[in-house]
């Protein structure tokens, strides 16, 4: 995931390897060398190469997360960053915040995203709101899609395997210095994954295999208006449709009669770029707008679906930025923003606001030495102001060029609009808490990184501490949400990245979580303490590349499937996937891969099982 590359070299010193660039930890493109976050970038090379179709694949391997999915393809998918909680972490597409106001915590659905039209994930990890607001708790995932650019391309993909699969997409782009394009349209689908455990569905009772379909589209434009003028727009739309088994009765069983759900998602952003001191003040203003339509039909008796069931998010969002270069080394940025999200239920609609402003210096005082610090204040409509900071310095040792690295971050969070209005009485027994208080944290880590034999050898570790007060969780009751008091997320995350030889290339990461709720004294669920990803590239000849994922998931507290067990030790996993790929010449390439090879069967979260093993295989075509 990191390229060292070359640095030039000072006069007298050895030249220093320098890592790619990343934009997510300041909001300005910086190697990664100079930056003190914890930041795992994902790029669109590497989803190709393993062939990952879905956002929750792509993210599986990261450092620091947990990704839980209830099934395949198309089930509910959260990500725990760090032991925080899954709305902890914001999500950006295209600068958009694509979390859902109508979803009881706000997060993101990342089961929801193709990835197709990804030109490159950033993960950046630790307390983020002194840059991105509110809902930074653990950290930000920031994705980017692909830009046009040269003669026109048209790039398309078949696949079929396990599972029912039959995926397909179709993109073309292009773009010169004055016009770039990009359009896309992707296809998921999956007819028959088995979801739900065999011990849970009753005697003479069938058990159904989940089914989804995906259709996904996008657009990206781009336009130079004058030499200091710019504008682009993005938009993308999904339509998701899943068939899965749904649960009755308390204790409850599955039913006999596939449920039905559809997920729409249209998000768009459009920006005008000024830059009226050739790069020394560079204006963006933006307009972003995301739309989310949730439906769910339960079946009767019958197997007939019934009336559905329909929850509406959206927001809009005005910001600007501007980033002031000072000196050379020396960068103000400075920001303001607007948003409003709503939320639409059948028995009720709200709405509510806020309002930002930040500030943050970047400095390079020396060619080893770097700060970042950004402070923000927040006013939210119902709970007032609220002031974020975060400071993170680098330091290179001579000789070693050894990173040293260390970041201290504030951030809070607003109680969702569903945690603090939803009611789904008589049916669930469960309603909102208007009485809710914002979650507050402090977070601090602690790290290094060391090259070896000129990049061909790197390892490090980075130590993590964070403390969130008024933590908001659902009551032991479950019956609504409450403020737990105080949390304590803490652990280490270590990595050592091989390059054996220029065809083959090994990385490691590891990573240890300890999440509790200090006021229970017990530990948080679905934090496994244990998590190991292993990642191998090898090339045996030019046109054929090999891949391999090995990720363990240790031991974690979860729930049963409906909580009437709402505390047990769920066992650990070792999933390995492999992925080749042969590019028969500059227009055809074949691959095929092999989900989960030895067929573990694994529940995550307890109830729904991981899909088993699998075999894909399909064409890529150029032109």
């Amino acid at each position: 995931m990191l390229r060292p590359l070359p640095a030039p070299a000072q006069s007298g010193e050895q030249p220093i390897a320098l890592d790619e660039v990343v934009v997510s930890p300041t909001g300005v493109p910086t190697p990664t060398r100079e930056i003190a976050s914890s930041v795992t970038v994902v790029t669109a090379e590497e989803i190709e190469r393993q062939q990952h179709r879905t956002l929750p694949q792509a993210l599986a391997a990261v450092p620091g997360l947990n990704l839980v999915q209830t099934g395949g393809p198309g089930g509910q998918s959260s990500v725990f960053m760090r032991g925080t909680n899954a709305n902890h972490v914001k999500v950006l597409v295209d600068g958009i915040d694509v979390s859902d106001p109508s979803a009881p915590n706000r997060a993101f659905d990342f089961g929801q995203m193709l990835t197709s039209d990804i030109e490159r994930i950033e993960v950046l990890r630790g307390p983020q709101s002194g840059l991105y607001g509110a809902n930074a708790l653990g950290g930000v995932i920031a994705i980017t899609t692909r830009r046009g650019e040269g003669p026109p391309k048209l790039a398309a993909s078949v696949e079929a395997g396990s599972y029912g699969s039959f995926n397909q997409s179709l993109g073309l782009s292009g773009g010169n210095d004055r016009f770039d394009y990009a359009f896309g349209v992707s296809r998921f689908r999956s007819d028959s994954s088995p979801v739900t455990p065999a011990r849970l569905v009753p005697a003479g009772r069938r058990r159904n295999p989940d089914g989804y379909d995906n259709w996904s589209y996008s657009a990206r434009l781009g336009a130079s208006l004058t030499d200091t003028l710019s504008a682009s727009w993005v938009g993308r739309y999904s339509d998701g449709h899943l068939l899965f088994t749904g649960d009755s009765g308390f204790p409850s069983r599955p039913d006999s009669f596939r449920s039905s759900q559809n997920d729409r998602q249209a998000f768009t952003r459009g920006e005008i770029v000024w830059d009226p001191l050739d790069g020394r003040f560079v204006n963006r203003f933006g307009l972003s707008y995301s739309n989310q339509d949730r439906s769910n039909r339960r079946p009767d008796a019958f197997g007939i679906l019934g009336l559905p069931a329909e929850n509406l998010g959206e927001r809009i969002k005005y910001d600007w930025r501007g980033d002031l270069k000072i000196t050379q080394g020396q960068t103000l940025a400075m920001g303001l923003q607007y948003e409003n999200e709503r939320f639409d239920t059948p028995n009720k609609a709200v709405s509510s606001g806020n309002r930002g402003a930040f500030l943050e210096w970047q400095s390079n005082w020396s060619e080893r030495f770097f700060t970042v610090a950004n402070i923000r204040y927040d006013h939210d409509d119902e709970f007032g102001g609220h002031t974020t900071y975060r400071i993170a310095p680098v330091f290179i040792m001579p000789g070693t060029d050894t990173k040293l690295k260390a970041s201290y971050g504030t951030g809070f969070k607003a109680p969702t609009l569903s945690e603090r209005f939803s009611d789904s009485r008589p049916a669930y027994d469960f309603h909102g808490n208007p009485d809710l208080k914002p979650e507050q944290s402090r977070g601090w880590d602690l790290g290094f990184e060391q090259p070896l034999l000129n990049g061909q050898v790197n390892f490090g570790a980075t130590w993590f501490h964070n403390d969130i007060d008024e933590l908001i969780l659902t009551n032991r009751s479950f019956t609504s949400y409450d403020n737990v008091g105080r949390a304590t997320t803490k652990g280490v995350e270590a990595f050592a990245a091989l390059e054996l030889t220029p065809q083959l290339k090994v990385r490691a990461d590891y990573t240890f979580t300890l999440a509790k709720d200090e006021t229970a004294r017990q530990e948080l669920l679905r934090r496994p303490r244990h998590k190991l990803s292993v990642t191998a590239r090898w090339n045996p000849v030019e046109k054929l590349t090999l891949s391999a994922t090995l990720i363990h998931l240790g031991a974690r507290m979860d729930g049963n499937r409906d909580f009437s067990i709402p505390r047990l030790r769920a066992p650990g996993a070792t999933i390995v996937n492999l992925a080749a790929d042969y590019r028969v010449d500059d227009r055809f390439t074949l691959f095929g891969r092999v989900d989960n090879l030895f067929d573990k069967r694994h529940e995550n979260p307890v109830g729904f099982l991981v899909p088993g093993l699998g075999a894909f295989g399909g064409v890529r075509v150029s032109l």
